[in-house]
């Protein structure tokens, strides 16, 4: 069933679709994203892409090198907030804009209750109400943080510090020096779990300007057939899905509801796609043949001025 659907990635910096960019999945340039709350580079990876746009990569050299091997989707970005956030109040995860209790399969909840407590006991929310939710604070969720320096204030441009192999725990310059001011473990899994206690969040801020990069990773999602597999168990949503329905990621202020941006997954039918494709060489092939110019027509010499 699964070869029968293509994944298309969209991101951008609102809910609203009309705001929404195809991802250049598992290539070497960012989405860039810009609102009045951030200014945000994003790029996603997926091992064995199957997907849009047609002739993307199948995998990046990132699959290639630690700690990344066994990992089947990556998405990573470079932040910069244009205001300062609490870091009890940023929160990452999935949300949807309709219930979907009806649609989830059997064993979901026993998959819930094994991703809270094996791989993120900070995730929070309620998958079977009428907006379903499940958000994590960014600092215990994200794989990878790296705290990096400010930059001009005013522009929020960000600095060409992008890496095909992935990024790496830490800081630079001045963010390396925040984060040992604060006591901030180096370990990315000791820093997951320091940040678990809110008093810790409370105490840590997102600062306007400064350029902060994250990167959340796992083996345990199959994009090419919306399949989970967990350490002794497995889950697959493919045949519960219909045609509108896709898994959003979303980074954003929890108190306030402001978004930074999101991250959609869609699996279209191949159908579709080929019925639109069809369609569009054909409006292309009448376009050309109505301003087609027949070659054997030469004009008179009284009609040439």
């Amino acid at each position: 069933m699964a070869d029968k659907y293509l994944l298309r990635v969209m991101a951008g910096p609102s809910y609203d679709s009309s705001t929404h960019q195809v991802v250049a999945v598992n290539g070497p340039d960012s989405t860039h994203i810009s609102s009045e709350y951030c200014t945000a580079n994003v790029n996603v990876r997926i091992q064995n892409y199957r997907g849009l746009p047609l002739g993307s990569p199948k995998s990046s050299p990132y699959f290639s090198s630690a700690p990344h091997t066994h990992d089947q989707y990556s998405i990573a970005f470079t932040l910069i907030p244009h205001k300062t956030i609490s870091g009890n109040s940023l929160v990452f995860g999935n949300d949807f804009d309709y219930p979907i209790r009806d649609r989830l399969p059997p064993g979901s909840g026993t998959a819930l209750h094994i991703v809270k407590w094996a791989i993120d006991p900070g995730l929070d929310g309620d998958v079977y109400s009428d907006k379903p939710h499940l958000y994590g604070p960014l600092l215990s969720s994200i794989n990878l943080l790296r705290i990096c320096d400010k930059v001009d204030g005013e522009k929020f441009e960000i600095p060409p510090i992008f890496h095909e192999d992935g990024i790496s725990e830490g800081g630079i310059g001045e963010g390396e020096q925040l984060r040992e001011s604060k006591g901030v473990p180096h370990d990315p899994s000791q820093r997951k779990k320091w940040f678990l206690h809110e008093e810790k969040r409370k105490d840590w801020e997102f600062e306007a300007g400064r350029v902060y990069q994250g990167d959340f990773f796992n083996p345990y999602i199959d994009f090419n057939d919306f399949s989970l597999k967990l350490p002794g168990f497995s889950l697959s949503v493919l045949g519960y899905i219909g045609k509108q329905d896709s898994l959003r990621y979303v980074l954003k202020n929890r108190d306030t509801g402001d978004v930074f941006f999101v991250v959609v997954f869609t699996l279209v039918p191949k159908e579709d796609t080929e019925k639109k494709d069809a369609k569009e060489k054909t409006s292309v092939e009448s376009k050309g043949k109505e301003g087609k110019t027949d070659d054997a027509y030469q004009p008179k010499e009284d009609d040439v001025d």
